[in-house]
């Protein structure tokens, strides 16, 4: 996407990437603008992952867990309808995690919700 420099240009990037990777069978999900702030003695989590997951249904693609590393951190991503309404939800490691809520993107709005505090941490975000 040459010359796409607006927010909702951004995040379907992203989210075609993390598509994309999941039909490679890939757990990693990039995204650069953001770094956590690096903390001495932090240790690598467990997170739970989850690549595709409906309302009301139970993990459709890519259940299992991941390792977080000193860089990454367990996230969740929630995409709803600009109504919304909750439409899918994904889970695993993420590099460069960042906090954001309510970001337009085409008819849906995204959340990526990002944690350390402790393996699993992300199952109930």
């Amino acid at each position: 996407m040459t010359g796409c420099h607006s927010m909702p240009c951004f995040l379907l990037t992203i989210f075609q990437c993390y598509l994309g990777l999941l039909e490679k069978n890939q757990t990693r999900l990039f995204v650069p603008p953001v770094r956590l702030h690096a903390q001495r003695g932090k240790k690598i989590v467990h997170c739970r992952m989850c690549h595709l997951q409906f309302p009301g249904e139970k993990c459709m693609k890519g259940y299992g867990r991941c390792m977080a590393t000193t860089e990454e951190a367990c996230t969740v991503g929630k995409i709803f309808k600009t109504d919304g309404s909750f439409w899918l939800t994904f889970m695993g490691c993420l590099k460069n995690c960042a906090n954001v809520r309510n970001i337009p993107w085409s008819i849906y709005r995204v959340s990526f919700t990002c944690c350390r505090g402790y393996d699993l941490c992300n199952e109930n975000l």
